[in-house]
């Protein structure tokens, strides 16, 4: 996810894509305890696009605020 698509997605969509990015990270680790992982790279993929979403979601905020 880049962040020209980010930026692009509505309020409502950065919300339900970052509830499915972290119930994605929490079932990777649920099953990296239970069982062999084959590509742990996706762990780093999931995180940064669960943190590029939030800064985006921050960003907004404050612009909102400073509006206001």
């Amino acid at each position: 996810m880049t962040g020209p698509e980010i930026r692009r997605m509505k309020d409502e969509e950065l919300t339900i894509e970052l509830r499915t990015l972290r119930q994605k990270l929490f079932r990777m680790r649920t099953q990296a305890a239970s069982e062999k992982i084959e590509d742990t790279s996706l762990f780093r993929k999931v995180r940064r696009d669960v943190a590029r979403l939030e800064t985006e979601r921050t960003r907004r905020r404050a612009a909102s605020a400073a509006r206001a």
